[in-house]
């Protein structure tokens, strides 16, 4: 947040793997240390396995993730914090946490409620199922389904790039604030934004 020349970020996984998600040996091994990640210190904020996901929200630059290969778990849950998804042809996707008995706790589920109906988020939640891109797009989980991701997401980055940096953040915060609110709300967003940016 604080590099003010920043104007994307680009959020990948190495080795053609977007994230496999949780590594349950290292929980076995050091459970306390998970607990730790799901300790808040005050009510309604974010611990610090939710701010993994919904911080990249609070950038104001577009944050891209380029989803190759696996996308399971909490990876999917880092993934559905960025503004867009780019993924591979290839790539899998699954709300996985069911197969471990654990419920999405990474800030998935405030960040679902945006892409997609009730309905299927629930499936996906109760079944683990793993989905291809395209079943993802269709869902709303993928922006978009590309040949080459990453390149994908540097020429969207591009067209970005060329407006003012300040009406890109503006943009990006008011279409966050305003896009569930009531009416009321979304246009008082629309005047507070357009006058900051003013």
């Amino acid at each position: 947040r604080r590099q003010r020349h920043l104007r994307a970020v680009i959020l990948r996984g190495e080795g053609g793997q977007f994230s496999s998600g949780l590594d349950i040996k290292s929980v076995a091994n050091s459970p306390w240390q998970a607990l730790k990640l799901l300790f808040k210190l005050l009510p309604g904020n974010a611990n610090l396995a939710q701010q993994v996901s919904v911080a990249w929200r609070e950038l104001p630059v577009p944050v891209i993730a380029v989803l190759d290969g696996r996308c399971y778990g909490g990876g999917l849950q880092i993934a559905l914090g960025a503004d867009f998804r780019i993924a591979a042809n290839d790539a899998e996707l699954s709300i996985m946490e069911a197969k471990w008995g654990l419920v999405p706790d990474m800030g998935g589920v405030a960040l679902m409620r945006e892409l997609m109906p009730l309905d299927k988020a629930k499936e996906l939640t109760m079944t683990g199922r793993i989905i291809n891109a395209d079943q993802a797009e269709t869902l709303g989980l993928v922006t978009h389904v590309s040949d080459h991701p990453l390149q994908t997401a540097q020429t969207l980055i591009e067209e970005i790039s060329v407006r003012s940096p300040d009406a890109v953040a503006a943009g990006k915060f008011l279409l966050q604030d305003a896009w569930r609110a009531l009416d009321r709300a979304a246009l008082r967003a629309e005047r507070l934004w357009q006058r900051k940016v003013m």
